[in-house]
């Protein structure tokens, strides 16, 4: 009778079919008794026993193996999908927009589990030249948001964009809304002008919009 093999045995062979060295490795058996394993394939022999390396440790430390084919792209769009119950439509689509124009182009097609805190750090950095700082943090919070599901779902083994710093970005426009004491200073000058009543209205309008928008 053959020896079962144990979990977390591995192996190299190579795939005529698909010209390349597949690693293999045992993660357990089915209810049935079907051996269940996860494979990783690489053009060379040495670079396939690195892989086959990588599997083992991953299951020695009782970490997921994640997956091999599973993108940046892939995390971010299963968020937006799925992650957003509850949120109002145009706040839906201020993430999507952001996510596919500064998030997919540049790091959509990683693998997530060889994003690296520096390449994140190093694409917010870049980002951080060209939109303000509310902006920065809101690309971070959806790429944190999105890995953090994955990471839930045993994708990816841990979540390395919550490790990085956040950079400023440009300053924000200036706000055209007068203070309290500019305000007074305004009501005060035009006391004695006929135009008081409606510059009284102008600024009783002018708050209510910035008390709003808040």
């Amino acid at each position: 009778m053959a020896k079962r093999r144990s979990r977390g045995d591995g192996g190299l062979f190579w795939n005529e079919a698909r010209q390349r060295w597949i690693a293999e490795v045992t993660i357990g058996y089915s209810p049935a008794g079907k051996r269940l394993t996860r494979k990783r394939s690489a053009k060379t022999k040495t670079e396939a026993k690195e892989k086959l390396k990588e599997l083992i440790r991953d299951l020695d430390d009782g970490l997921p193996t994640g997956s091999s084919t599973y993108t940046v792209a892939d995390a971010v769009e299963s968020w937006l999908e799925h992650g957003l119950s509850g949120r109002d439509a145009e706040t839906v689509s201020n993430y999507r927009t952001l996510a596919t124009a500064r998030i997919i182009p540049q790091l959509g097609k990683r693998k997530l589990r060889e994003l690296s805190a520096e390449d994140v750090e190093k694409w917010l950095t870049a980002e951080a030249a060209s939109v303000s700082t509310r902006t920065v943090r809101l690309l971070h919070s959806i790429l944190n948001r999105s890995v953090k599901r994955a990471e839930a779902r045993e994708k990816v083994k841990r979540n390395v964009v919550a490790l990085c710093e956040i950079p400023t970005g440009l300053e924000g426009r200036p706000s055209k809304s007068l203070t309290l004491e500019q305000a007074e200073a305004v009501l005060k000058a035009a006391e004695d002008s006929p135009m008081h009543a409606y510059i009284v209205l102008s600024l009783l309008i002018g708050h209510g919009r910035k008390s709003y928008g808040r």
